[in-house]
């Protein structure tokens, strides 16, 4: 029997010291229920908190006091408890963390979801996130739902049986969208770059923020792609209906758009909603590399810190701090040189925001290696295309140098002659 929706949620029912609560992310938060648990906190035993990437502004470093913090990566709002010094870092691919969280490796006690009713029977949708929803429901010894009938009605990997849902509340609180930024003048430029080497009839995977937006933009010519990706923004949406994705050619899920996640604002959740042309997907098929094998011209385009002249990128550390993530970029980094035709593309601006700083370096000095030299297939700033595949060490660091921006080509180059 489905339990009857209620406002408010009591956690010290359900709670015990040291479980581990979690809750989907990005637009996957239930904040009615992430509102009412800090709130609740000084009531509560302690709990550690485990998240993915943070949009909302939920989790404070004061927070501190009675919850202990985990996450997948240092993005997003989840800067604010890194640069504290109160987040502990899991560096996971993404394509190994449903698995990790089945064979409880990352424990999962208490699942917090936002929840709406599917029309096959005996279902809700998650609707937003599919990434690891079923992972998670499956592990978690306690599933809270938040009705909430403003998301998007999904399928596939985001449908979960309603009895696995053991207390439901009703969302009383605004909704996290992420809806596009615009993209900085550099972002464009890059974006350009990005654009020159997808080919028509490729199918694509984008990250999240401004460049993957000016990307999608800067695609708008393009003819016949398909997508298989992480996450979706609402400029992906953009090229549907401008006819430039069609899905035709991608040789597996052909016709259809697969995503883990909708990243995006009220544009996306609406042509996400009952949509039979999207497939909501966890990540062990979005970021397997055996599943982007079968894709045909698979590109992948994703992001990096820096970039060391013999290839290497850091993707998690800037300044000493914890910025970003291990994420899908290994995974999409590999699985992309498996597809027929398939390129991956780590695209950057060739400098920091205020000019100070190359993001092509001599040297990692210290910095985590998030994807190793091997693996580096196209690097892309607004200076151009460095290709690395089949490349030597001497021929990386003159590449790389080429796209370098002007100001730091000359130092680059001398490090790179040793």
């Amino acid at each position: 029997m489905n339990p009857r929706p209620c406002a408010q949620f009591d956690f010290s029912k359900v709670l015990r010291a040291g479980d581990v609560v979690t809750w989907l992310q990005g637009t996957g938060e239930p904040a009615g229920l992430t509102r009412q648990l800090v709130t609740q906190r000084a009531e509560l035993p302690r709990v550690t908190i485990f998240v993915g990437i943070s949009a909302s502004d939920t989790l404070l470093p004061a927070h501190a006091d009675h919850f202990d913090f985990k996450a997948l990566n240092g993005a997003g709002n989840n800067r604010r408890l890194a640069a504290a010094g109160v987040l502990d870092i899991v560096p996971a691919h993404v394509s190994k963390v449903p698995g990790l969280i089945r064979a409880r490796a990352l424990k999962v006690d208490v699942m917090l979801v936002r929840v709406r009713p599917h029309p096959k029977p005996g279902f809700y949708s998650v609707g937003v996130m599919a990434d690891f929803a079923r992972a998670m429901v499956g592990a978690a010894r306690c599933v809270i739902g938040e009705l909430d009938e403003r998301m998007p009605v999904t399928s596939q990997d985001a449908l979960i049986p309603c009895d696995a849902v053991h207390h439901l509340t009703t969302a009383d609180c605004d909704e996290w969208l992420m809806p596009d930024g615009e993209p900085a003048p550099i972002d464009i430029q890059v974006a350009q770059q990005v654009a020159s080497v997808i080919p028509d009839r490729a199918t694509i995977q984008i990250g999240i923020g401004s460049l993957p937006v000016a990307v999608c933009q800067a695609l708008m010519s393009h003819r016949e792609l398909g997508v298989h990706s992480g996450v979706i923004c609402d400029g992906i949406v953009d090229l549907i209906e401008k006819g430039v994705i069609t899905n035709a050619h991608k040789g597996l899920d052909a016709g259809r758009t697969v995503t883990g996640g909708l990243f995006g604002g009220r544009r996306l959740m609406d042509w996400a909603n009952g949509n039979a042309l999207l497939d909501m997907r966890s990540s062990d098929h979005t970021h397997s590399p055996l599943v982007m094998a079968q894709l045909n011209n698979f590109y992948s385009v994703n992001s990096a810190i820096e970039v060391d002249l013999t290839g290497q990128l850091n993707s998690e550390i800037a300044a000493g701090r914890y910025l970003g993530a291990i994420g899908g970029q290994a995974d999409y980094v590999r699985g992309a040189q498996l597809s027929p035709g398939g390129r991956s593309i780590i695209a950057m601006a060739s400098a920091t925001p205020d000019g100070k700083y190359s993001r092509i370096v001599a040297s990692l000095k210290g910095a985590p290696v998030t994807t190793a030299r091997a693996d580096v297939d196209l690097i892309v700033t607004e200076y151009g295309v460095a290709d690395l595949r089949g490349a030597s060490m001497r021929e990386r660091a003159k590449r790389l140098t080429a796209i370098a921006h002007p100001d730091f080509r000359e130092p680059l180059a001398a490090a790179a002659q040793g």
